[in-house]
């Protein structure tokens, strides 16, 4: 059987050269998936929010340069640089949001437009979508990717689907801030996770357009005015902060019969860093190749959120 036509998109800035030559090469690795393309979507734009003071921020040189190494080891296929031209700008979010706002960026500096732009210049009918700090384990022979897709295929009211949130937990639980419900074969949530996700493009746009959503304004009377009418005083003003895309995105679940699943296979899970210092910057190769052999620190298994003490104990007495 044909696998079917998915692209890689991974998006990367110059907060995230001090890990970016090992988690890329990684998330490629582990993910097993005859992509159509590996792509890296470069964000140019200035640092805002609190992507200003992220450890080891480097030059938007540097960035290329990495890029420009990634491709040459085959790790991936194209480089391409986030359109942020007006006219762009206003065609997409007029497709995603209904309206044109004027931020391309959150009020935490997270590019809502180069995340849009990494979903629409993808040439498969699937896009995986990864973080570029993203760890992941994926045993041999599996794939996360082709599971997801058949589920898709079978539950056209699944629209978002990852690996498991964590190692797996003997009792099949998982640490979550959100409610979640279990079907079969994954969990269910009405809340999106961006930083990693398989999508299929065709249900993606039949999803859209979801309504913009604004930070809190300071004047109360502002508060209670419709996204729209929010949307247009920003537009005329350039006052206001974006909320989160993921927000955005789990507001519109909560409204609709869509949901995000997350596979409940063991066989495939992901982990977030948290800490991003010199110290986890440091053990970063050996917990790569202890998480590519499906080993962690006991005390993980559950958790999204990688506890960096547990792993460094672990490298410092030499069992990872």
């Amino acid at each position: 059987m044909t696998p079917a036509r998915c692209s890689l998109s991974i998006m990367v800035a110059r907060t995230d050269i001090p890990f970016m030559m090992e988690t890329i090469p990684h998330l490629v690795r582990t993910s097993q998936y005859p992509f159509v393309e590996k792509v890296l979507f470069l964000d140019t734009a200035p640092l805002t929010g609190d992507k200003v003071n992220r450890p080891g921020i480097g030059t938007l040189e540097q960035l290329r340069e990495n890029c420009a190494q990634l491709m040459s080891m085959g790790v991936v296929d194209r480089l391409v640089d986030m359109d942020y031209d007006d006219a762009y700008r206003r065609r997409v979010y007029k497709k995603h949001f209904g309206s044109v706002p004027k931020p391309t960026h959150n009020w935490k500096g997270y590019p809502i437009l180069g995340t849009i732009f990494s979903l629409e210049e993808t040439v498969g009918d699937y896009v995986v979508h990864f973080d570029s700090d993203m760890l992941q384990y994926q045993k041999q022979g599996h794939s996360w990717i082709t599971e997801g897709i058949e589920l898709m295929e079978k539950r056209p009211d699944v629209l978002f689907i990852r690996p498991l949130s964590g190692p797996p937990r003997a009792d099949g639980t998982m640490h979550q801030r959100v409610p979640y419900e279990q079907d079969q074969g994954f969990y269910r949530f009405k809340f999106f996770g961006s930083r990693a996700y398989l999508l299929k493009k065709q249900s993606f746009d039949a999803f859209l357009p979801i309504p913009v959503l604004w930070m809190d304004y300071k004047n109360e009377w502002l508060k209670q005015l419709p996204a729209r009418t929010l949307t247009w005083l920003n537009y005329w003003t350039s006052r206001g902060k974006l909320d989160s895309w993921e927000v955005m995105i789990s507001r519109e679940l909560e409204r609709t019969n869509g949901w995000r699943a997350t596979l409940s296979n063991p066989d495939a899970w992901t982990l977030h860093p948290v800490a991003r210092g010199q110290y986890y910057i440091a053990a970063l190769p050996s917990i790569i190749q202890s998480i590519e052999q499906g080993e962690y620190p006991a005390g993980q298994e559950g958790y999204y959120d990688l506890n960096l003490e547990l792993w460094l104990e672990k490298v410092s007495a030499g069992s990872l």
